[in-house]
């Protein structure tokens, strides 16, 4: 009895930070030439405040020549604190920008936009630069990315009285939209998409900007205040994210649970657009779609030494043991074997723990995995460093096809999980269909096995029998790969174009499973004309 024909590859709000920040210094630079801005003062001393409770030293200057490479060296992060104007000659811009570019941070605060305009290199590390601004009004802010130590505490929303900045180009292809604004909640806004806050790697560097921090209420804020703190500790480097431009993504979870199923025991709490797991061992997993190649990213926290993991191309079932016996788990542990901690392959492959030590939150704070799934190779990326290369040359398991999903381990471990998103890759990706979905055929029928995708199977398949789809094309396809179970003897399976006698593309041995209940996969190439 086979299973289905699976696929087809077609190649085509505390203001503390975490207590293991080390000592640094932040510099803060408030020159202006053009519009000075009264919450200036402001602003210096709330990040003076900040500083001294969360562990760096702050100096603020004026002066453009404290940017000298001498200088600059004994800094983590350098703040632009609503400059305007051309601030910096040539030799300091050349001094800067060897500072960033070999691991420095730069945070640019609201009119930190609103300079340097003759120098290329300023618009991209600030990201873009200022248009013009309607009045100072009421709007609101939405967060896109939940997991950056800036926007972590906020909600989905955030509604605030601010000075509201335009930009002259949209900075979304080169950096990672924290924050962008809702132009119906306020008028004067003419950019559409509207961010307004974000990241960026910078050559070896980071640069964070916000368009925040007009009035001199904002630096009382407490909710600002810790966006402020966020930036300069991702700028400073001593908490990490991940920055990469992203788009194209298409949202799985962000507070809806709409297609997800739980597997086995416990659950997840859902609140606050937060997935919170509860008792176990279980697996909350996402069945309304089997996904081939594709980039899986989510947010993640732990507390304490918990334990939970992200499983990858496994087979449906209401059995979570299935996903650990014919998938993989990405690990998320804070303390365990190397093969069995946060960037393993679970009892596969370990991380490249410097690495991952040198990308990785500790537990309580954020962190952002990448799970980029081509063919049978996995890449783990921890907050947009690679810590993981994995190939799967397991007959039994297959990386091709399977869903995806989250595990709640015990009620001793709690794990959260935000922004569960994918994109999909073309060239290189699958056309995905159910075995019984078979559109002609001889001699098979739909039998049901529970552990099966959907609890059904094409089954009773006996020498000669056939199925045909005709809702896939075989044209380009060089792979095919099938779910099978079989209590027999095995067989052969051919892929043919047009008809049971159509020209033969390939063919793949069946072998014997133990069982009908018991499946494995089985891949082959396909060589022939389509």
């Amino acid at each position: 009895m086979l299973h289905k024909l699976l696929s087809l590859a077609l190649v085509a709000a505390s203001l503390t930070a975490a207590p293991a920040d080390p000592a640094y210094q932040v510099l803060v630079f408030s020159k202006t030439t053009g519009f000075r801005h009264d919450s200036i003062p402001a602003g210096i001393q709330a990040i003076r405040e900040l500083g001294a409770t969360n562990n760096f030293t702050v100096t603020a200057t004026e002066d453009g020549g404290a940017f000298t490479g001498a200088n600059l060296a004994g800094y983590k992060a350098v703040v632009f604190l609503n400059t305007t104007g051309d601030v910096l000659n040539d030799t300091q811009q050349a001094a800067f920008q060897t500072y960033v570019d070999s691991g420095g941070g730069y945070l640019g605060v609201h009119a930190a936009a609103d300079t340097e305009y003759d120098w290329p290199y300023y618009e991209k590390l600030a990201g873009a630069w200022f248009k013009g601004h309607p009045a100072i009004q009421q709007a609101t802010v939405r967060t896109e990315n939940r997991a950056h130590p800036a926007t972590a505490h906020l909600g989905p929303t955030w509604t605030r009285t601010d000075e509201w900045y335009n930009y002259r180009t949209n900075p979304r292809p080169s950096v990672r939209v924290l924050q962008n604004l809702d132009e119906s909640s306020y008028t004067g806004g003419d950019m559409g998409d509207h961010p307004i806050t974000w990241c960026h790697p910078q050559g070896q560097g980071r640069a964070f900007y916000t368009g925040l921090g007009h009035t001199i209420e904002s630096y009382a804020d407490p909710a600002f205040r810790n966006e402020l703190l966020g930036g300069i500790r991702y700028a400073a480097g001593v908490a990490k994210a991940d920055c990469r431009p992203e788009t194209g993504y298409t949202t799985l979870y962000n507070g809806s649970t709409s297609g997800w199923s739980q597997a086995g025991p416990g659950s997840f709490a859902n609140a606050d657009a937060t997935l919170t797991s509860q008792g176990g061992m279980g697996l909350l997993w996402y069945s309304a779609k089997e996904l081939g190649s594709y980039s899986l990213k989510l947010d993640w926290k732990l507390t304490g030494d918990s334990n939970s993991g992200v499983f990858v191309g496994f087979p449906a079932s209401s059995d979570p043991q299935s996903a650990i016996d014919n998938g993989y788990e990405v690990q998320i542990d804070a303390t365990d074997t190397p093969d069995r901690t946060t960037g393993a392959i679970y009892g596969f492959k370990a991380a490249d723990q410097a690495a991952r030590d040198a990308a990785l939150n500790p537990p309580g704070g954020w962190n952002t995995y990448e799970l980029l799934v081509e063919g049978e190779r996995l890449q783990v990326f921890l907050n947009g460093v690679k810590i993981n290369d994995f190939t799967n040359t397991d007959p039994r398991r297959s990386l091709r096809q399977g869903y995806i999903g989250i595990q709640n381990h015990s009620a001793s471990d709690q794990a959260a999980f935000r922004n569960i998103r994918i994109k999909e890759l073309s060239g290189g990706g699958t056309v995905t269909v159910e075995g019984e979905s078979y559109t002609s055929s001889s001699g098979v029928q739909v039998a049901t096995h529970p552990p099966a995708s959907g609890g059904k199977t094409l089954g009773y398949v006996d020498n000669g029998d056939w199925a045909g789809y005709t809702q896939v094309s075989t044209a380009g396809a060089t792979r095919f790969s099938a779910r099978i179970s079989s209590g027999g003897a095995g067989g052969t399976i051919q892929v043919r174009s047009g008809s049971a006698t159509g020209t033969l593309l390939g063919s793949v041995s069946v072998p014997s499973t133990g069982g009908w209940e018991t499946f494995q996969n089985v891949t082959t190439t396909l060589t022939g004309s389509a």
